[in-house]
């Protein structure tokens, strides 16, 4: 049985928002679950929807996809705090920004914000998709530019030394892999990956996977593939 990746696509043009949404219809494990041209209906129906990936310009009418994605965090957050200790919780919604912005203007507010992945319009179609199947799978795609810019804007941070598993753990991070795919690899618990990125995170300065994943190849940890 396919596992569908349930998506939403914010885009304040018309013509590029349909365009993504039929061109995703195409794909057997993807499904369109809602769509917006503004901040405000976009914060509307990804909350109603719940999928698993936004897709998401940044400027948008009403609200910025920055302030898309903080309202969504945080409304995450208090539906967190209300539910019983013992409930399941809600999956977090991955958000992968597609934007033509790749300025540090944009770039580091976005992950900050909450994007786990951020990609250009010129990227080609199978790079989006497979964007998305990495994204919801636990990866943090980047655009090689954003990285690089990313990396640059990074540059003046130091960090702790990593261990040799941690290392192991940040390798095929960079390489896309979800935290159970990395328990896999490493014959480890899924807990255990969550500690070792923890101390990651903490070690390289970072907030989110993404950051960690352009940290590391700024320091040169991880050699950029540019191919």
């Amino acid at each position: 049985m396919i596992m569908m990746i349930r998506l939403v696509v914010v885009d304040d043009h018309p013509v590029v928002r349909h365009g993504l949404v039929s061109m995703l219809r195409y794909e057997k494990d993807m499904q369109v679950v809602g769509e917006a041209g503004d901040g405000a209906q976009a914060v509307r129906v990804i909350l109603e929807q719940k999928p698993d990936v936004v897709l998401l310009d940044l400027r948008l009418p009403q609200l910025s996809g920055i302030e898309v994605m903080k309202q969504v965090r945080s409304q995450q957050e208090q539906l967190r705090a209300q539910q019983a200790p013992l409930q399941a919780q809600a999956a977090d919604i991955r958000f992968l920004v597609l934007t033509t912005y790749d300025t540090d203007e944009y770039i580091v507010p976005a992950l900050s914000a909450g994007a786990q992945g951020y990609l250009l319009k010129d990227t080609t179609p199978d790079e989006l998709t497979r964007a998305i199947r990495s994204l919801a799978a636990g990866g943090a795609p980047l655009e090689p530019a954003v990285a690089a810019k990313l990396i640059e804007s990074m540059s003046g941070k130091d960090e702790d030394e990593l261990s040799a598993r941690e290392l192991d753990v940040l390798k095929l991070l960079v390489a896309g892999a979800s935290n159970k795919m990395i328990a896999a690899q490493l014959n480890l618990s899924e807990n255990t990956i969550k500690s070792h990125l923890s101390h990651i995170f903490s070690k390289l300065q970072v907030q989110s996977r993404a950051e960690a994943v352009a940290a590391a190849l700024q320091r040169g940890i991880v050699p950029l593939d540019r191919s």
